[in-house]
């Protein structure tokens, strides 16, 4: 028989400590399956360093083809609601038309070739432009210290920069006028911040100026 603490501990939940979220062990590599990055290994000789090392499966998005940009797939699945990819595709190629149509018609009304030039036509290279004059160098990290909360400002990753430049882009699409859209507004937003102006480009210059007027906390971020 057992007795009333015994039982209560068949019902007590049990807690483990997860070191991480994958499948494979720490000392599997990421798969290497792109052309270029393979001729590159082996013009420098670092394949032989990997060979014995075990290597990850591919995910099943992962391709070999050319017209594969990470930055695009990123952006798609930021996009997607609910798990429909395919929504997402087709809004991000309209908007890419949108924007196709509105550069071409500057491009044709331009009068002198330095004008043309400058106007570019490639959907794909004014998102990542776009993207580029969105993302912030500096975030605020609330840090306590001594019964009092600070703002720090702290530094942020290329990954994490790039995140919330693609947020904010969607987000200030979305805030748009409902009665239009989304890939007209989607279009609207990525043109104004590749010239860098525009909403997105605004948050990411005031989020630069509250870090600026927090510098002298900036200790905090090592104490």
């Amino acid at each position: 028989m057992l007795g009333p603490a015994s039982k209560l501990a068949l019902f007590r939940p049990t807690i483990c400590l997860v070191s991480h979220m994958s499948v494979y062990p720490k000392n599997y590599i990421d798969p290497i399956f792109k052309k270029d990055q393979q001729e590159a290994l082996k013009t420098s000789g670092e394949h032989l360093k990997i060979a014995h090392i075990p290597i990850k499966a591919a995910r099943n998005n992962d391709t070999v083809s050319v017209f594969h940009d990470d930055v695009i797939s990123k952006f798609t699945n930021y996009i997607m609601r609910k798990g429909d990819k395919l929504l997402a595709r087709d809004l991000l190629d309209k908007s890419f038309e949108q924007i196709k149509r509105v550069q071409l018609e500057k491009y044709n009304t331009a009068k002198t070739e330095e004008e043309k030039a400058k106007i570019q036509t490639n959907p794909k290279e004014i998102l990542h432009q776009a993207i580029e004059n969105s993302r912030p160098l500096l975030q605020l990290t609330p840090i306590k210290r001594g019964g009092v909360t600070y703002q720090v400002p702290v530094p942020i990753t290329i990954n994490r920069s790039n995140f919330m430049a693609m947020k904010w882009i969607i987000e200030a699409a979305n805030e748009k006028e409902r009665t239009i859209h989304f890939p007209q507004k989607l279009a609207w937003e990525l043109l104004d911040a590749a010239s860098n102006q525009g909403r997105v480009v605004k948050r990411k210059q005031d989020l630069h100026k509250q870090c600026e007027a927090n510098r002298a906390y900036a200790h905090y971020r090592w104490s």
